[in-house]
């Protein structure tokens, strides 16, 4: 590798070809970078006290197989800067042209020293070739021929932005800022640098590379260029395409963390970490391979959750779940979209299970359970299915579900239903649209109404609303204003205002003649009472039931899908010889009430040396000793927040206890700072869904 300083004309001079390798991103400089570049040239040419102005790095290596008579040279990094000043360079020479000026350079000069190859053939005649639309539009630049409206934008706005501040700028300052332009040059040699390692570790000041960006450099980066163009436009592109431009640079990252979740079984990963994971994945692939399996789970994904789906039915169920903000279902979904594909399951089956997910995100959002173990559940669901019994197995791993887990039966799910503020609900309009449509083949375009509050929000009720409510109409109002009994839609909100009940259900357009089915019954109510809207709440829970079904396989059948545990020994607290009596029992017996109360999924287990206390396995395990209590975490000792030090890190020791992190309970004024600890064992173990 050479690396040196160097005056930014000198990097275009001579007879050479800089090539933007076809899988780098289009040129995407906006007006506002433009504008910082042009006020540092003006800035710096204008002033004889400056004597330079550095604008960033140009990282090229040699391109294999070519023809020696025009060096070409592949742009690793720079490509943005290198691109901008050549449009700059343009706009400059056509000025020149245009008014007839030879000074301080002249027009013909620029184009032979800095924009093409005078001996050059073809393509070979540019001193740049970027990559799609915006190759041809430099092309067209650089043969004095105007872009076209089917060109690139970015390159027809910046060339126009600095044909405009030529014009309004002394040309000696412009020629002098660009001559003191500086850059650091780094030529890579080939067989000797790594330049995806080089690519890695460059400060870019331009845009920031997306991890998409770093997992397609370094998929493409190295390949022979015949391979690496075919690649790029038979895999990869495509996946660009299907994404669209602005999905691309803002889901594909989160699509990339999905695939590796599915294909490594790393349900934590970050985002962050998404390149370092997909560099460790990809060892041992052959990169066709890996880009035709990207290319397969890019277009489940796109179906799933960009609205990309064909099938009626199916896109039905995913604007649902997108509509919920379910994604962390979505490697769930992406696998068992496969299955489909495969011919595992068919295409009743699979929408039944897409329908499950939904009612599982659903039921637990109304019965308000936390939802820091959704990640893990779908990230892991499909380990517990049976493809050659697919539907029901998945019905099966839904039932068998822990407590803090659970499918909400519905005996639990109708009572929330009826007792939630549904109003204040953030799904409100998912809900209310899946009430109404529920079995329609004529859709109601639910957007097109307001919710309506029978009973009105106004806290000054007028008499005639006291007089339906009763004695009690306060509490009445309070208890059950914004609940499912009194929600409905409607197009006349305005015209309905405070107005009584009777008022809204026998005036033109009220609830007598609403077509809408969540109307149901109100033209026949003749009093808007609490045992009305108790009714009203009942009757459209039992119908929740119906659209948001639970599985409900029968026991025998459910029994066949549970994990038979081994047989071991069971022991109790009296076989722990330090957990008779005296100080060590105190401690724990108050250790092991704070920790049964972390959540309610912790389970206690007795084992002859240690007791195991379990959430999806093990979280903390404690050792009884004569003077206290050996606490294992089960977590890296890196991972823990310890500011007292009291851990110890125990890794590879090999003592009682699963986990690299101890700490001792002697004293029981460390219990709350102890149970601090166990938490984020914890809540690493069942991990969030932020």
């Amino acid at each position: 590798m050479k690396a040196q300083d160097l005056q930014f004309t000198q990097l275009l001079e001579g007879s050479k070809q800089f090539v933007i390798p076809i899988f780098q991103r289009a040129y995407s400089w906006e007006i506002s970078q433009c504008q910082q570049l042009w006020d540092d040239i003006v800035r710096v040419g204008s002033n004889p006290d400056l004597n330079s102005h550095f604008i960033g790095s140009a990282v090229y290596i040699p391109e294999t197989n070519v023809d020696a008579a025009i060096p070409r040279w592949l742009v690793i990094d720079g490509q943005q800067r290198i691109t901008t000043m050549t449009l700059l360079l343009l706009a400059l020479k056509s000025h020149l042209e245009r008014e007839d000026i030879d000074e301080p350079i002249s027009a013909a000069q620029l184009e032979d020293y800095y924009l093409k190859n005078r001996y050059g053939k073809g393509e070979a005649a540019y001193r740049m070739l970027l990559t799609k639309t915006d190759k041809d539009s430099l092309i067209r630049l650089l043969d004095g021929k105007p872009i076209g409206d089917d060109g690139s934008l970015r390159i027809a706005e910046n060339y126009q932005f600095f044909a405009e501040r030529i014009a309004q700028e002394s040309l000696d300052n412009i020629w002098k800022g660009i001559k003191k332009l500086m850059i650091v040059d780094v030529c890579l040699q080939q067989g000797i640098d790594n330049p995806q390692m080089i690519f890695e570790s460059m400060n870019s000041t331009g845009k920031a590379l997306t991890q998409a960006d770093l997992i397609r450099n370094y998929v493409l980066m190295g390949l022979e260029h015949d391979l690496q163009t075919r690649l790029y436009e038979d895999l990869w592109r495509p996946m660009e395409v299907e994404f669209g431009a602005e999905n691309y640079s803002e889901r594909f990252d989160e699509f990339m963390r999905f695939y590796l979740v599915i294909h490594t079984g790393n349900t934590r990963l970050k985002k962050a970490e998404v390149y370092d994971q997909f560099k460790a994945y990809s060892r041992g692939h052959e990169v066709e391979t890996l880009l035709i399996s990207l290319r397969e789970y890019a277009s489940y994904y796109c179906r799933i959750a960009l609205g990309g789906e064909k099938d009626p039915h199916l896109y039905e169920v995913f604007h649902d779940i997108r509509e919920l903000r379910a994604d962390v279902t979505y490697p769930f979904l992406m696998e068992a979209y496969k299955d489909f594909t495969d011919g595992l399951l068919d295409h009743e089956k699979f929408l039944a299970v897409a329908r499950l997910v939904e009612s599982y995100v659903f039921r637990r959002a109304v019965c308000d359970i936390p939802t820091n173990s959704q990640r893990q559940t779908f990230a892991t669901l499909m380990k517990g299915v049976d493809k050659d019994q697919y539907l029901e197995s998945v019905k099966a791993s839904f039932q068998l579900l822990p407590s803090y887990r659970r499918f909400p039966k519905d005996d639990e799910f109708m009572r929330q239903m009826q007792v939630r503020n549904l109003y204040k609900f953030n799904r409100r309009s998912y809900w209310l649209r899946r009430f109404e449509n529920h079995g329609r083949k004529e859709r109601v375009p639910v957007n097109d109404y307001t919710i309506e509050h029978i009973m009105p929000q106004n806290q000054e009720l007028s008499a005639q609303w006291r007089m339906d409510l009763g004695e009690d109409w306060q509490r009445i109002h309070e208890q059950y204003l914004h609940t499912l009994g009194n929600l409905t839609l409607t197009g006349y909100n305005s015209e309905y205002s405070d107005k009584s009940f009777k008022d809204k259900r026998d005036m033109d357009g009220g609830f007598r003649q609403s077509p809408l089915r969540l109307n149901e019954g109100l033209g026949q109510c003749e009093k808007w009472s609490e045992a009305a809207i108790q009714a009203r709440a009942e009757r459209l829970a039992k119908g929740a039931i119906q659209i948001w079904a639970a599985p409900n396989l029968p026991a025998e059948t459910l029994q066949q899908y549970r994990k038979v545990e081994p047989d071991t020994t069971t022991y109790t607290i009296d076989d722990h010889q330090h957990l008779q009596d005296g100080r060590t029992r105190e401690l724990f017996e108050i250790l092991r009430t704070r920790l049964l109360q972390l959540d309610e999924c912790v389970t206690e287990s007795f084992f002859k040396l240690y007791v195991a206390y379990k959430a999806e396995t093990n979280f903390v395990d404690v050792v009884p000793q004569a003077r206290g209590l050996r606490i294992s975490l089960n977590m890296d000792y890196p991972e823990v927040d310890d500011p007292r030090g009291l851990c110890r890190d125990v890794t590879g020791v090999g003592r009682w206890g699963n986990g690299n992190v101890e700490v001792r309970l002697d004293d029981p004024s460390d219990l709350n700072y102890v149970i601090g600890l166990a938490r984020q064992s914890l809540e690493k173990q069942l991990g969030s869904d932020e």
